[in-house]
């Protein structure tokens, strides 16, 4: 995997249901690295602290992978990188390979992966429509959170690299999958739930698909 973008974005105001909210959702390439610290990225707009940043979802990271099915489906749209609030745009990302707890090294920084990014009205006041939401949830490939266990600089280039793979099996994909399915799988509960990497209140919300 490979860092194809750095991007921040700039507080943008927008009318929902009668009222002037603001997102950080309108992220933009940055020619310049970007710093990576305990519970954000340096320099970057994060709105809402309930359901953004923090230690579990310092950084966002998708796949540039995805981006030609997504202009396909929105080619009036202008595209540029960062078009889904991430930070990191990256390649090669396998929401299906890639564990929850792996730790890898991207530029300077140490970081660990910790949870699917969940879409939310903001994502269609960027897309101007909140269908995708629905649609973002059945493509399935939805990029992930990162913790930063160590800080450091992030830019254009760097290499992520695996530095060590969770011994849990439950991958993005699977976390992910777990969330929206209706009917939830015992084995993928049994990984969810042991997995030391998943947030507590995460897991605390599944607790009662256990009984």
């Amino acid at each position: 995997m490979k860092v194809i973008s750095t991007n921040l974005g700039d507080p943008v105001t927008f009318e929902w249901n009668g009222a002037n909210e603001q997102t950080g959702i309108f992220k933009y390439p940055t020619s310049t690295s970007l710093f990576l610290t305990e519970n954000d990225v340096k320099n970057d707009t994060v709105i809402d602290r309930v359901h953004h940043g923090g230690s579990n979802k310092a950084c966002y990271l998708f796949s540039a992978d995805y981006y030609d099915y997504w202009k396909s489906r929105y080619p009036d749209l202008k595209w540029d990188w960062g078009m889904f609030g991430e930070n990191l745009t990256v390649n090669g990302l396998d929401e299906s390979k890639v564990r929850v707890g792996d730790i890898y090294k991207i530029g300077e920084a140490i970081v660990q992966i910790t949870q699917p990014r969940e879409p939310c009205y903001k994502l269609g006041v960027r897309f101007g429509s909140q269908k995708i939401l629905k649609e973002f949830i059945d493509h399935n490939h939805p990029g992930t959170y990162v913790k930063i266990l160590k800080e450091g600089s992030v830019a254009k280039g760097d290499e992520i690299i695996l530095v060590e793979q969770s011994k849990n099996t439950l991958t993005i994909q699977q976390f992910y999958e777990l969330m929206f399915s209706k009917v939830k799988s015992r084995d993928l509960l049994e990984l969810f739930m042991t997995n030391e990497s998943v947030p507590q209140y995460k897991k605390d919300r599944f607790k009662k698909y256990l009984s």
